[in-house]
């Protein structure tokens, strides 16, 4: 199995990618591509030890930044990574695609060069974040931010199609992202997505709140774009506050030092839940091949998360399964 990586994509690139690309070919039993500029990569390399017939370089002298309109960086920046990278994984140079880089380049690139999966109205980014009862789908997580319901519906088939394939949740839990529990709560989009969810191949739970999110009462949340995002990143600056203020609390004096010691266990735990690193990326669904995008601040820890993500993608079929029940729709409603 090869994996694209744009090795200049991110805060920590191309350092980061490298040293998890390294870890990656050890330790997973994958090949790796690394798309970049080809001296500033084989510099990098050089410090390492590794298979050599494990990692290969494919040169990219440009870079889309954070600053430009991505759908025309991505048009007219033809030799920019993230580009390159999608054309490799459009032309079967590889299994799987990940960019730590600008999240709309990494859109773009997925819907103009990978493209979308026949009958797939709009592909979306779908998020894992941490709650009580373990990862639940958040989905969309940024790419959509005006949706009509049978874009809701569509997301919530994708995202339980990847929790049951690569999670190994039998039968995953399908949560409408409301401001309230009963059906007639929400805007129009919402009530007008509850009862399609009741009749879509999923198991629909209905309507959940913003404190559900973290209870984990649904597997997958469903909701548009806009919605997504401020979840996510309230979620991630609200982990960031909690550590925060929690080392605060252990080292404001000596008493306060000892007893950090006997909880430090639970509170490693704890951190470990709120790390984004541990989730790896997120999957933009609905494309046809595995794209993957990882979080720009990823270190090399995240990086070979969201390696190890996309291996799970490609080996669990999920695009076979997500054609299969996309298409299963189509032939029913235009049957």
């Amino acid at each position: 199995m090869k994996i694209i990586i744009d090795a200049m994509g991110g805060d920590h690139a191309p350092h980061a990618p490298v040293e998890a690309a390294v870890k990656a070919v050890k330790e997973l039993g994958v090949e790796i591509i690394l798309v970049g500029v080809t001296d500033v990569l084989k510099k990098e390399l050089s410090g390492y030890d590794y298979p050599k017939d494990k990692i290969s370089i494919a040169h990219a002298d440009d870079v889309i930044s954070n600053h430009e309109e991505p759908a025309k960086a991505v048009r007219n920046k033809k030799n920019a990574s993230v580009v390159v990278a999608a054309n490799m994984l459009k032309n079967g140079e590889g299994d799987a695609m990940l960019s730590m880089g600008n999240t709309g380049a990494l859109l773009a690139s997925g819907l103009l060069i990978v493209g979308r999966i026949k009958g797939v109205l709009r592909p979306a980014l779908a998020t894992l974040l941490p709650s009580a009862k373990g990862p639940k789908m958040l989905i969309d997580a940024g790419a959509n931010t005006n949706c009509k319901p049978e874009n809701l519906v569509q997301f919530a088939i994708m995202g339980s199609i990847y929790m049951k394939n690569v999670l190994a949740i039998e039968s995953p839990t399908v949560g409408l992202m409301s401001n309230g529990e009963e059906e007639g709560k929400g805007d129009e989009l919402t009530k007008e997505t509850f009862p399609l969810l009741k009749n879509a191949p999923v198991n629909f739970i209905g309507n959940i709140e913003g404190r559900d999110v973290m209870e984990g009462t649904a597997d997958v949340i469903t909701c548009d774009g806009f919605v997504g995002n401020v979840i996510l990143k309230t979620v991630e600056g609200m982990g960031h506050v909690v550590s925060q203020n929690v080392k605060g609390i252990f080292t404001k004096s000596l008493f306060t030092k000892i007893g950090a010691l006997f909880v430090m266990n639970g509170l490693n735990e704890f951190k470990q839940t709120m790390d984004y690193r541990e989730y790896g990326g997120a999957p933009l669904l609905g494309t046809k091949r595995p794209v993957i995008k990882g979080h720009g601040s990823s270190d090399s820890k995240a990086v070979f998360s969201a390696i190890y993500q996309a291996k799970k993608f490609v080996e669990t079929n999920v695009i076979d399964e997500i054609v299969k029940n996309i298409s299963g729709m189509e032939e029913k409603k235009n049957g």
